[in-house]
């Protein structure tokens, strides 16, 4: 038996400060986005969210983190943030506690991910606001996608993954 690490292995904090553990999720598909209420990128909270009501959420997840290292576009409270998703864009699926996702103060699971599924080049940072991550239900990391990657770009794979 496999002792590797996978996505499902870790905890993180939800908004609020609480744990949340990602087994919860385990044998389901996740996207995974780091996300911004003040940047270029912030309406693909709409196409997430259909994305998300696409498919059962016994089988598809997606996880917000908010993060505010790029371009301090993120500057809110986790409360402030929770409200701005639910009354801008009607968001249901989780938004989790504010991260950093790149330096040493990067969330584990973010440090799993990017090592899992480097960027162009091969570079691990993270580069921009809605960076997205792909992830099976074995909760290995299947695909990363750029920012300007809109969620319905992702539809197929996310098909694909649930097979």
């Amino acid at each position: 038996m496999s002792t590797e690490k996978n996505f499902y292995d870790y905890s993180v904090k939800a908004a609020g400060a609480s744990n949340y553990n990602l087994e919860q999720h385990r044998g389901k598909v996740a996207l995974v986005v780091n996300v911004a209420s003040k940047c270029g990128f912030t309406p693909q909270y709409k196409g997430l969210e259909e994305l998300y009501q696409n498919f059962s959420h016994d089988q598809f997840v997606i996880l917000g983190f908010p993060c505010n290292q790029f371009g301090f576009q993120e500057p809110g409270s986790d409360s402030e943030i929770q409200q701005f998703c639910s009354l801008t864009y009607s968001v249901t699926f989780p938004v989790l506690s504010k991260v950093d996702v790149n330096g040493g103060e990067a969330d584990p699971v973010y440090q799993f991910m990017k090592e899992k599924a480097p960027g162009v080049l091969g570079t691990e940072a993270i580069k921009w606001n809605f960076t997205k991550f792909l992830i099976g239900k074995d909760g290995q990391v299947l695909k990363r996608y750029a920012p300007n990657t809109e969620p319905k770009d992702i539809k197929a794979d996310i098909e694909a993954a649930l097979k």
